[in-house]
């Protein structure tokens, strides 16, 4: 039987890489893949070092955050987040759904919570507490399914079910290209001419596959950007933190992925 190629990456991947990589089981494999296939990742992997990519274990209380971060400041909307868990939970918990559906508008409202958020989070609470939204089974689900299941719940898009993947359930192969972020991080790396655009950015994904989720995470470093993991972003390094070994057949750059 041939021997699996990820795996001789794996191998091959630095020590301090092994050592000090954190965050998803798969993290060794995925910079030794994405090294291996694209030499700007390569270099971005030299400069920022191992993927530190925190899991938040939260499920409901994770989404019910996403909705009421939604469209405001960070400081402001981590106000009314804390408003929110104190108006209705009990000793400093955060809430059940049960009861989130059971605090009055004007215990919503209070906390700083607007009328359309307070639809969204009682739409999610109700979905949780009936059972149509069960995170006991997404282990046996594939991303698109999770994120068909979450985006069926009123006030949570594509971006947000991604998200949850990623830093939640820390699926490896997440890549999303409507985040803007994400695609100006793009732009900028890969010293494209025009702005990367989300159809060009799946492109450019393929070669990353099955560890866009890392990619992507390099990509959101670059430009200082607070993922949803909680953690602070890395400062870049003056020198490279690791050196890793060239490749015989260094990949192509994606500048040439039809770009002008």
């Amino acid at each position: 039987m041939p021997a699996d190629p990820r795996a001789s990456a794996a191998r091959k991947t630095p020590a301090l890489i092994r050592d000090r990589a954190g965050g998803p089981r798969w993290a060794v494999a995925a910079v030794a893949h994405l090294a291996a296939a694209d030499p700007i990742m390569k270099r971005l992997i030299e400069r920022i070092g191992p993927p530190q990519i925190a899991r938040r274990r939260e499920r409901f209380s994770a989404l019910v955050r996403a909705i009421i971060f939604q469209q405001l400041a960070g400081r402001a909307a981590q106000t009314i987040f804390d408003r929110f868990v104190a108006a209705t939970g009990v000793r400093g918990r955060f809430p059940t759904p049960a009861q989130v559906l059971a605090a009055s508008d004007e215990t919503l409202r209070a906390a700083g919570l607007s009328r359309g958020k307070m639809t969204y989070v009682r739409d999610l609470a109700r979905h949780v507490r009936d059972g149509l939204l069960n995170f006991h089974r997404f282990s046996r689900m594939t991303d698109d399914e999770i994120i068909a299941d979450l985006t069926r719940v009123r006030g949570i898009g594509r971006w947000t079910a991604e998200m949850f993947l990623m830093f939640n359930l820390q699926r490896p192969d997440v890549l999303p290209v409507d985040d803007l972020g994400l695609r100006n991080a793009a732009t900028k790396e890969y010293g494209l001419p025009q702005p990367v655009t989300a159809k060009l950015l799946r492109e450019m994904g393929e070669r990353w596959r099955p560890y866009r989720t890392a990619a992507s995470w390099y990509l959101w470093q670059t430009t200082r950007t607070i993922v949803p993991d909680g953690a602070a972003p890395k400062k870049p390094q003056k020198t490279p933190s690791v050196k890793l070994a060239a490749t015989s057949k260094p990949a192509r750059r994606p500048a040439r992925l039809g770009v002008a």
